[in-house]
């Protein structure tokens, strides 16, 4: 089923809107994909205006930005916590805002990794160092 990102059917008062035009294929979205962890696997779609996408399917790598201010690539280990939805940290599904445990330490992700097609994210929690 198509998602539809038009114009709604309602005003923000609840009156009814009489619509301008017809449907139109450009306000169709796609469905979102849940970023599993996993060997990288990406896909590149082509967007309005002819531009391109990359979208992850699943991810093993983070690009990380340390408590010094630079920036580390390190490997996925698990996914710790999801605000959004407590199910995702069952299934291992990496989003905006989760907190995914890698070889440098905690992480919170700060990119949209089905839309950029790779996982950005800042440092938490270091890991302790003996």
């Amino acid at each position: 089923m198509a998602l539809w990102q038009g114009d709604s059917k309602r005003k923000s008062t609840g009156g009814r809107l009489r619509h301008r035009a017809k449907k139109k294929r450009r306000e169709i979205g796609r469905e979102t994909i849940a970023v599993a962890i996993g060997e990288d696997k990406n896909a590149v779609i082509r967007v309005t205006g002819g531009n391109f996408k990359m979208r992850s399917f699943k991810a093993s790598s983070c690009s990380v930005i340390g408590s010094d201010g630079k920036s580390y690539k390190t490997r996925i280990l698990d996914v710790v916590e999801n605000m959004a939805d407590p199910h995702l940290v069952r299934r291992d599904v990496i989003t905006k805002g989760a907190i995914i445990q890698t070889e440098l330490g905690r992480v919170r992700v700060t990119s949209r990794p089905g839309q950029v097609g790779m996982v950005q994210g800042v440092l938490v929690e270091e890991k302790d160092k003996k």
